[in-house]
């Protein structure tokens, strides 16, 4: 096990959205939507869990175009996932990105049935 985990936030807006929290305390990723209810944070979680693979991503500048993050889309084309920040190069973005690929394909299932809990 990785010792990654799973945290629910509710931000000022009452709304929620989960983060990945490595073992070091570092955010590998976060949510890319946000919920109006825990229940479908979780259910959102479980879905990038379960789905991953059919999941379309890859890396792109960031917002003001000065660094690099990676994202996932659900079938929708909606966000699904985010890097937990930027990256001053587009490798190291890239390599961070196919972490997170890998570390779902290993621990997804685990989270997935603890998120439905």
């Amino acid at each position: 096990m990785s010792g990654t985990r799973c945290l629910v936030d509710m931000g000022a807006d009452g709304r929620y959205g989960w983060r990945l929290v490595a073992q070091n305390g570092r955010v590998v990723a976060r949510s890319g939507g946000c919920y109006d209810d825990h229940a479908g944070c979780r259910d959102a979680f479980a879905a990038l869990c379960t789905g991953y693979a059919e999941m379309a991503g890859g890396v792109q500048h960031t917002a003001g175009g000065n660094g690099w993050v990676w994202l996932l889309r659900d079938p929708e084309g909606r966000t699904a996932a985010l890097s937990g920040r930027s990256y001053e190069r587009h490798s190291t973005c890239r390599t961070a990105y196919a972490r997170f690929r890998a570390l779902l394909a290993e621990e997804g299932p685990r989270w997935a049935s603890t998120a439905l809990r």
